[in-house]
């Protein structure tokens, strides 16, 4: 039973992980930990490059884009939007998601890529490092300072999703994937046929701690410790992953982002998981720029409020950090295909507690050039401003998740001198 569980594990591409590796796991109590109780991070990555112009950083001039006008550009609040109501293919219209989500909303634009390719751009933004391939996602960070041992610690749906060996990478492609996962000690994951009654169950879970226990002190090769540790783990976490089963939908929603949200929050309320990494792609709109755009960035957006209003419903949305980023931005300028190529400058917006809405920080000039920024200040700053970089987007999450003094944030240092860190970001 404990093998089969194992092997679904490896099949889903799961991991069980412990701060002090897999030995770890025997000096652990017996009992199952307790569930994590937030907050909890999910990133949206919009794969491919978004083209801010047509969402948090609209330009209605010089040709820039073809949709509107300088003249059309909407406002909410301190927002300045893109209208995208008339032109959307689906989805939620800057209009509507605005309206709804602006108040709560923190938008910093003028965002300096450094680099104009899709591998780099989305190793850089995942982690805030350019150069190093070793440097774990915020995502997989926050998990490993925050909830090592919770089963699904780190979950993740695609983009780049390096953890630096300081937590397990979790993938759980569909829900039906979860519910046989979380009900690994029935068939096909049915609760109503269990491989065991609960008597005969606590028998042999009994019976696997007495072996453990009496074998403790035992020498043991390394391959029989890790065994044994990982026979352990999945006796503990079995239990732990149980507790999914009530808030699993019984319907599979059809939408992509919302498939990947409802395995992400039913782990989150039932505390196995601390972060998730999502992901849509499809936005590198070399040709035909404007329709692609178009049924992109709605999906996106619609994405996005179905999961927070699901949360809502499962009743975490007061503890669910939203991190919103693509790897690139599009060129001011269109090719011979209508369409619109790298461009290494972008934006990223946040939704969470903690998180002042409402605000709009950075810019960028008529010609969608990053303007320098003041991180004291938090103003524009042409003359002693610098520009904004990962590093100083990841330094100051790594602060307001309270683990930038953790010993594996310390492992992998962002080197952002302290002048050039953020001050009252948040809010």
């Amino acid at each position: 039973m404990r093998r089969d569980f194992l092997k679904l594990c490896g099949l889903a591409g799961l991991g069980f992980a412990c701060s002090g590796g897999l030995g770890g796991l025997l000096a652990d109590d017996k009992k199952e930990q307790p569930p994590y109780d937030g907050p909890f991070y999910i990133v949206f990555n919009a794969s491919g490059g978004w083209d801010t112009t047509y969402l948090m950083d609209p330009k209605g001039i010089e040709g820039i884009n073809r949709l509107y006008q300088a003249g059309d550009i909407l406002t909410q609040g301190n927002h300045k939007f893109a209208p995208t109501e008339k032109h959307k293919q689906g989805g939620l219209s800057n209009e509507e998601f605005y309206k709804e989500f602006g108040r709560e909303l923190l938008v910093f634009n003028g965002l300096d890529y450094s680099v104009n390719n899709h591998s780099p751009g989305a190793r850089y933004m995942a982690t805030g490092k350019l150069d190093s391939l070793a440097y774990p996602t915020f995502a997989a960070l926050v998990a490993a300072c925050k909830g090592p041992t919770c089963p699904l610690s780190f979950l993740t749906f695609g983009n780049y999703s390096a953890t630096g060996n300081v937590v397990a990478m979790s993938r759980v492609p569909y829900l039906p994937s979860l519910q046989r996962i979380a009900n690994a000690d029935a068939i096909d994951g049915n609760i109503r046929s269990p491989y065991h009654d609960d008597f005969a169950l606590a028998r042999i879970e009994q019976a696997l701690t007495d072996q453990r226990d009496s074998r403790s002190s035992q020498p043991k090769l390394p391959r029989q410790e890790r065994a044994e540790s990982m026979l352990y783990a999945a006796q503990v976490n079995s239990k732990a992953m149980a507790r999914i089963t009530p808030f699993i939908p019984k319907e599979n929603p059809k939408e992509r982002l919302a498939q990947q949200a409802e395995i992400a929050l039913a782990s989150f309320k039932a505390g196995v998981c601390v972060s998730a990494n999502l992901s849509i792609g499809q936005f590198d709109s070399h040709a035909n720029n404007d329709p692609d755009q178009m049924k992109l960035i709605p999906e996106f957006l619609a994405g996005i409020a179905y999961t927070l209003h699901r949360a809502e419903q499962l009743q975490i949305r007061e503890k669910l950090v939203v991190i919103i980023q693509s790897e690139m931005g599009r060129t001011p300028t269109y090719n011979n295909g209508n369409g619109k190529d790298h461009w290494s400058i972008g934006s990223i917006m946040f939704i969470g507690p903690g998180i002042k809405g409402d605000r709009v920080l950075g810019a960028t000039d008529e010609k969608q050039f990053g303007v320098p920024f003041d991180p004291q200040s938090l103003a524009i700053d042409k003359e002693k401003g610098i520009k904004v970089r990962p590093e100083h987007v990841h330094e100051a999450l790594r602060q307001f998740a309270g683990i930038a003094d953790h010993p594996h944030a310390k492992k992998f240092p962002l080197s952002v001198a302290e002048k050039e860190q953020f001050k009252s970001f948040w809010g």
